[in-house]
């Protein structure tokens, strides 16, 4: 554990807990705020849940990461001092939302800014997915490139095709807008409710069911919810043209993972591309790992220094906003 004083008088500190190693931005604003005293777990590696527990005892700030569990457990090693959490993620399924509401403490994250790189990065996934760049990689690799052959390492196009989008939200919309440019014919999504912005990109909200059967694409950039957690499984996957390629960027959990496999392996769908899975890290001995027609990434949606500085610098403004009975530049509405 690294901890430092922002301020001579220690007396008047505030303790702020930090879960990891988090990028520069983020560190200097707390530095220079001179009213914190920060505890840092000094590592690129996620805090033992037991280094969790001594860490925040006494805190009145948490700065907390995807992979950090915020339970009950937590908030009650911490004690009465914690006012704010302020996690660096959009996603908060790892908080103990009711129990944090129940103690009165506010809760920070990072939506927006990681809207952009998530968007290019599901556009990457997909055009690798569907044109099976991975195989083609190895191909060149392991000596399997020889003469031309018309159908070998074919795959699918976006070129007048229907792209399905299951939640139109920030994401969602911004996936959209640049996938029309590749020639997109119909644009179809499917949420609990109508968006006004799909006007923007011409999108038809439609029943899942019929986006599910009508896509070539599908993408998945929903928010897990008790409605969503487990949505894309065998009864999904059987309504899914056999040329379908299925992508999902939003939470593994979203998906039955046994049934994209038994999808996959069978020919019921082409390919899949995943930038999310349960678990995350994924073994390496998981059958969807042994399957050409399935891509894997670790979890890299924000992955941009620009994007991960961005959201270092929020989450600091957000833990010190919380700190100080000032607003959040994001506060989550409980």
């Amino acid at each position: 554990l690294l901890s430092y004083s922002c301020m001579q008088t220690v007396g008047k500190l505030m303790k702020i807990f930090v879960t990891r190693r988090i990028p520069p931005e983020g560190m200097k604003i707390l530095s220079a705020a001179g009213v914190c005293e920060v505890s840092l777990w000094d590592s690129d590696e996620p805090v033992p849940r037991s280094e969790l527990l001594k860490g925040v005892q006494g805190a009145h700030g948490l700065l907390c990461l995807l992979s950090d569990k915020i339970d009950a457990e937590v908030l009650d090693a911490a004690g009465p001092n914690l006012k704010v959490i302020s996690t660096l993620s959009v996603g908060f399924d790892h908080l103990a939302i009711d129990e944090i509401k129940k103690r009165g403490i506010r809760v920070g994250y990072t939506p927006d800014v990681l809207t952009d790189a998530t968007a290019e990065l599901t556009v990457a996934l997909l055009l690798a997915t569907a044109r099976r760049l991975p195989e083609g990689v190895e191909e060149v690799k392991n000596g399997g490139w020889s003469s031309w052959k018309p159908l070998w390492l074919c795959g699918y196009g976006l070129s007048g095709s229907t792209v399905g989008i299951i939640g139109l939200g920030r994401i969602g919309l911004a996936i959209a807008k640049r996938l029309l440019p590749f020639g997109v014919k119909r644009l179809l999504y499917s949420g609990r409710t109508a968006k006004s912005h799909a006007a923007e990109v011409n999108g038809e909200f439609v029943p899942l069911d019929t986006l599910v059967s009508d896509s070539d694409f599908i993408v998945v950039s929903c928010s897990l919810t008790p409605e969503t957690q487990g949505l894309c499984n065998k009864a999904f996957f059987s309504k899914m043209k056999n040329t379908a390629v299925f992508i999902n960027t939003s939470r593994g959990a979203v998906v039955n993972q046994e049934d994209l496999y038994e999808a996959l392996s069978s020919g019921q769908i082409a390919a899949a591309g995943l930038d999310v899975t349960t678990p995350e890290p994924l073994p390496t001995n998981h059958p969807l790992v042994t399957l050409k027609n399935c891509v894997v990434l670790p979890h890299i949606g924000s992955a941009t220094y620009s994007t991960r500085g961005i959201m270092s610098d929020l989450a600091a403004r957000n833990l010190l906003g919380g700190l100080q009975h000032r607003d959040m530049p994001s506060e989550l509405t409980l």
